[in-house]
Parts: C-alpha cells; structure tokens; sequence
C-alpha cells in the first residue's frame, strides 16, 4: 500500500494546476484508487483497493467556505490556477470563496469533481493523460 510519504512527495513537485496531470500519474501508480480533498482545511482521504484508506490531515489555518457557491467565478478561478497563474493556496482560498467544499478525484475514470456545501457537483473535469515516448 502507498504512505502518506509517498504522497506528500509527489505532491511536492505540484506548483501549480499545470502540474496536476502529472501527479495524478504518479499517485495513480501508488495504488490510489481516489481521493477527495476538504478545502476548508485541506485534508486529504485517499482511497486504495481492498478499502485502504489514509488521510493526510489537515495542511492549513481553516478557511470559511461561503454559503451560496458561485461556479461561473470558480471556473475562471480554476482556469488559471491550471494555467499557472495561481499556486495552490491561492487555489483553495479561491474555492472558499467560490463555495466549493471539498472536490473527488476518480483515479479510473480520470475526473475530479468539485461540490457545494450541499452536495451540489459545481464541476467535473476530465484529467488530461500524459503519454511517455
């Protein structure tokens, strides 16, 4: 089974949302099968076959998700944190403010979704494949 180390390493090269393919390749090669990420604190459940789970505990100080989410304005938000604009904290303070709770990575069907405070899926996105040659 994959440890938080392992993890937590591969995340370290995460700069910003250009880099997220990548990492999801590499985590997906660990064993992790999914994972949903809490922004109000960001912790992290990751999910492996046989139902290993292993959460990464909180990351930082708790920030106030907002009541009404506002997709039109995370959508611009993400498109540039996944351009490289924005580094991940800057990422997840945006999804605060946007309303986004927590967003789920499905490592086989290669999406992540992002939700409301009410379960609402704000976004789905299809993960980009990387190919070695």
């Amino acid at each position: 089974m994959f440890t938080i180390d392992q993890i937590r390493n591969a995340h370290s090269k995460v700069k910003s949302g250009a880099d997220f393919p990548g990492y999801i390749q590499k985590i997906k090669a660990l064993g992790v099968s999914s994972y949903e990420t809490y922004v109000e604190d960001g912790d992290t459940d990751y999910h492996g076959v046989d139902g290993f789970t292993i959460s990464a505990g909180s990351k930082y100080a708790k920030l106030n998700i907002a009541d009404k989410s506002n997709a039109e304005q995370f959508k611009l938000d993400l498109k540039a944190h996944q351009q490289g604009k924005t580094d991940y904290p800057t990422f997840c303070s945006d999804c605060a403010k946007s309303g986004v709770e927590k967003w789920v990575v499905e490592m086989e069907k290669m999406t992540c979704a992002y939700y409301d405070k009410e379960g609402k899926e704000l976004l789905v996105e299809n993960i980009p494949q990387l190919f070695a040659f």
